[in-house]
């Protein structure tokens, strides 16, 4: 009887393992997902959907202008390398980015680095962008 015991602590122990590990692939599965639609926006020219991932609370403090969003159109994604990616909590990640972009007025063309940082919402079951859009005239 003991060892029918220890056999089934060992593997009730082992499904739990199990479903915690599957829940921070789904995390991590999701967070993957967002980062692609993320920098498809940014590199396609949607700056309105670069904007609707990022956190609504930043996006309440910060608001969008139609002035920002004429600026945005005055540049052209070129590039879009992934340099650094952590997640350091399973409810935070980093990711360091170069992006490449051209003026389309001046033709002039310059690389800049920006840093990501995602926030895991879990009443929502979704990531968010917290750090902002990409400062393209100022630098990050």
């Amino acid at each position: 009887m003991k060892r029918h015991a220890r056999t089934l602590l060992l593997l009730l122990g082992l499904l739990v393992a199990a479903c915690a590990s599957a829940g921070s692939r789904g995390k991590a599965n999701a967070l993957e997902k967002v980062q692609y639609a993320y920098s498809a926006a940014l590199r396609w020219g949607d700056i309105r959907g670069a904007w609707m991932l990022q956190d609504p609370t930043w996006r309440n403090t910060h608001p969008l202008s139609d002035f920002d969003l004429e600026r945005y159109k005055q540049l052209q994604i070129t590039s879009y390398q992934v340099m650094d990616s952590s997640g350091g909590d399973v409810d935070e990640a980093v990711r360091t980015v170069e992006i490449g972009l051209a003026n389309r007025n001046t033709m002039a063309a310059r690389t800049m680095t920006y840093r990501e940082i995602w926030h895991y919402d879990a009443a929502g079951k979704t990531w968010w962008v917290t750090s902002g859009l990409p400062d393209f005239w100022n630098g990050q």
